[in-house]
């Protein structure tokens, strides 16, 4: 369940996030952060535990943080919880698109019999990957060249009608703005199990993709070449600005570990599960990357979202889309119910206080989910700011600081204990700085 549940859009852009931070850094940075989130999630579950005054059975981390630190406390962290949930939110929305736009494209092709050429760099053979930014930005629209048997007018049309950033991102409007709508969520949970469908069609579409191009690396430590960047990189907080958000479930792990039957196996499943996570992201980075054909193309095309470097005519990714998009719109207006219930039911006490408090909200957060599939399209970027800023409170902070006032009211803090804790308070603070300056 806890693998399942952080499993998420990040996976995409992990492969661009390793390319950022250069290959042997980008591994060892996985295998820290995993540690290090793994670590502060535990001191998470043990909170609760901490306040021996209370009965805390049915508590949740914002009661622990709304114990120690008040009406701030509260306030704080259902800020930084709709960050994470909102941010995650317009990610989707920009994956969305994408998906729709290019399996439009897929069916356009094959009903009009069209054959494509693409006016990007790319390589030869039946296998194709292309360079997106070598056409003229990291998000193409529609930047193709196309060889008809059939009348061009058709092609104007749809390239006109179907376009990525400035008419697909409406047309999710009206299909997923009244499902934010519904009071219940009970329906679109019982999809869940698409999540882990696309992950595992992900790991196959990855491994096949690896067959078949096979491994492409030479090490530079620290001089890039034409064809291949250098083993550290200076745009390594990238990469921990999407792991943190890659990671990142402490704002509701608790409420996952409440239905173990054995609630003393809590940090054993734990473990298990970050291990887990920490696997699939070294696979998947780790192969995407060394299986990049460079030459002919440079390790600095692989995309944000590794998907974009296979042409839209890719029997495997046109089915890897597919299962994405379908799995994205159930889980959709899960995180919608989840913003809401947080929000409204703060504010009004009630999380559907009327149809047009609701309606206003969801507008909002569609609002913001457009424009940026218009205008920012760049899902690493949306992942690693808002992963940085809702890990600054339930990663780093809120962790070791309930932890050293806890040892602190108990007497039993020590030196060290103090300077370890502090020094993960500092280093989740310079991962958010950072991402605005890397």
């Amino acid at each position: 369940m806890i693998w399942n549940t952080m499993m998420g859009t990040s996976i995409l852009s992990i492969p661009w996030a390793v390319k950022q931070a250069g290959f042997t850094t980008g591994i060892c940075i996985i295998l820290l952060m995993g540690l290090l989130t793994l670590y502060c999630c535990y001191r998470v579950v043990k909170s609760r535990t901490m306040i021996s005054s209370l009965d805390t059975t049915n508590w949740e981390f914002p009661d622990v943080c709304k114990h120690y630190f008040g009406s701030f406390g509260q306030w704080s962290g259902l800020l930084f919880s709709l960050v994470s949930l909102i941010g995650a939110m317009i990610v989707y929305w920009v994956l969305m698109s994408n998906f729709l736009f290019n399996t439009g494209k897929f069916i356009f092709n094959f009903v009009h019999h069209v054959n494509i050429t693409d006016d990007i760099l790319s390589t030869n053979g039946s296998n194709p990957v292309i360079c997106p930014e070598a056409g003229g930005g990291s998000q193409p629209d529609n930047h193709t060249m196309e060889v008809f048997s059939t009348n061009n007018t058709d092609f104007q049309q749809f390239e006109k009608w179907w376009n990525k950033s400035r008419t697909v991102p409406f047309y999710l409007v009206g299909l997923l703005l009244p499902l934010l709508n519904f009071k219940s969520p009970s329906f679109f949970a019982k999809f869940n199990i698409l999540g882990t469908v696309s992950v595992l069609y992900l790991v196959f579409f990855v491994t096949w993709k690896t067959i078949q191009l096979g491994f492409h690396l030479e090490f530079h430590w620290f001089i890039s070449t034409e064809f291949f960047v250098p083993e550290i990189r200076i745009h390594f907080p990238q990469l921990t600005g999407v792991l943190t958000l890659a990671f990142f479930i402490h704002n509701c792990v608790i409420t996952l570990l409440k239905n173990n039957k054995n609630q003393e196996n809590n940090v054993r499943d734990l473990s298990i599960a970050y291990f887990l996570v920490m696997l699939t992201y070294l696979y998947i980075g780790i192969l995407v990357f060394a299986s990049f054909p460079s030459p002919p193309l440079s390790k600095e095309c692989i995309e944000q979202n590794f998907l974009d470097n296979f042409p839209s005519s890719d029997i495997l990714s046109f089915i890897g889309r597919i299962f994405l998009l379908f799995q994205m719109m159930t889980v959709y207006p899960l995180l919608g119910y989840l913003a809401r219930v947080q929000l409204l039911g703060f504010i009004f006490g009630n999380a559907y206080p009327s149809i047009f408090h609701v309606l206003v909200f969801n507008l909002i957060i569609v609002g913001a989910g457009v424009s940026m599939a218009c205008f920012y399209p760049n899902i690493g970027g949306i992942i690693r700011y808002s992963g940085a800023a809702c890990g600054l409170a339930f990663v780093f902070i809120y962790p070791s600081l309930i932890h050293i006032i806890s040892l602190y009211n108990e007497e039993r803090l020590t030196w060290p204990t103090l300077l370890v804790h502090a020094f993960i308070i500092i280093l989740g603070i310079a991962n958010l700085v950072a991402q605005f300056f890397m």
